[in-house]
């Protein structure tokens, strides 16, 4: 006798045994591709962290071209003297502080028990060092994040910011060059008191010739996401400063 598929119960059924099928082929692709995720993920993180410091394949005036995957990993392992994680008062190496999860880190922070793992990169080109600060805020729609590189004297020497769903042609502009090369030469200093540096609208300096002001000109249109830029400096560099403060001694 043949069955009737008309019945809602039929429906049910066969819609059921598809997502159950469809769930377990998905569920068995991302477990095949996890190696190479997150094999690009460390990739990601080590093309970000070389960009703040000046080494990528930048030229001219034009687009962002990080370290190409097939050299990142080398050119990451000779830029980067040292990998560092303060906690407390306490400072270690780590070969792979760059794979702390910030997110993580500040959720268990908040236990005040707990003391949160600040990575930290120590940097050398063209025989200056530099001190590589990972950072992660809230922009208008969701998270913001990015690297700050300085030297022993709080001048920046480069930075790298990126977003999870900042609006294109607005806040998604904080990742292209003209926003980020404005912060190179920045001090997060003034008079020996920590300012860090503010997206400020009005600065009255649009060409950032000035570079003792602890500002850059803001995005237009995009005044919650640079205020979220200037509040995650802030916030993430502080945390910071006693060993920043060590370099002088």
């Amino acid at each position: 006798m043949a069955k009737n598929t008309d019945k809602n119960s039929y429906t049910i059924i066969f819609a059921i045994i598809m997502v159950l099928v469809v769930g377990s082929l998905l569920a068995g692709v991302a477990q095949g591709l996890k190696s190479k995720i997150d094999l690009n993920e460390r990739f990601e993180k080590q093309q970000n962290i070389l960009y703040a410091m000046g080494v990528n394949q930048n030229e001219g005036e034009g687009d962002v071209v990080f370290v190409s995957t097939d050299k990142v990993e080398a050119d990451f392992n000779t830029y980067i003297k040292k990998q560092l994680v303060i906690q407390g008062d306490q400072v270690t190496e780590d070969k792979d502080a760059y794979l702390i999860d910030l997110k993580q880190e500040e959720t268990k922070a908040k236990d005040p028990n707990y003391q949160r793992r600040l990575p930290l990169f120590v940097g050398e080109k063209d025989g200056e060092t530099t001190y590589v600060i990972p950072m992660r805020g809230k922009g208008l729609w969701d998270a913001i994040w990015g690297f700050v590189a300085i030297d022993k004297n709080y001048t920046v020497q480069g930075v790298f910011f990126d977003h999870k769903g900042e609006t294109p042609g607005l806040g998604g502009e904080i990742k292209q060059r003209y926003f980020m090369d404005d912060f190179t030469g920045e001090q997060i200093m003034s008079n020996d008191v920590f300012k860090g540096i503010e997206v400020a609208k009005g600065n009255n300096d649009p060409l950032n010739t000035i570079k003792d002001d602890n500002e850059v000109d803001a995005i237009a249109g995009a005044t919650i996401t640079g205020n979220g830029i200037t509040a995650m400096i802030k916030k993430d560099l502080r945390m910071y400063l006693p060993y920043l403060e060590t370099l002088k001694k």
